[in-house]
């Protein structure tokens, strides 16, 4: 059944961002990224101590491609 949608404001939608106004079978965004890190990253919480004394992150790629969406329906 259709909806009446009234003023909308956008501001930005991000690479992988859907933005639908009405009736849809189905969404499905793509996308991939790639994320370097080096010892003690991404932690989150409250009184978190890490320890890494030597650390190095090898960012090194050879391949042109990792993950290729394109054409992936």
């Amino acid at each position: 059944m259709p909806a009446i949608v009234g003023a909308i404001k956008i501001n930005s939608v991000g690479s992988s961002g859907v933005f639908h106004v009405g009736d849809v079978f189905s969404i499905a965004p793509k996308s991939s990224n790639k994320t370097f890190s080096g010892a003690g990253s991404f932690n989150t919480g409250n009184g978190i101590t890490v320890s890494s004394y030597q650390s190095a992150t090898n960012t090194f790629d050879s391949d042109l491609s990792d993950q290729n969406i394109a054409g992936n329906l």
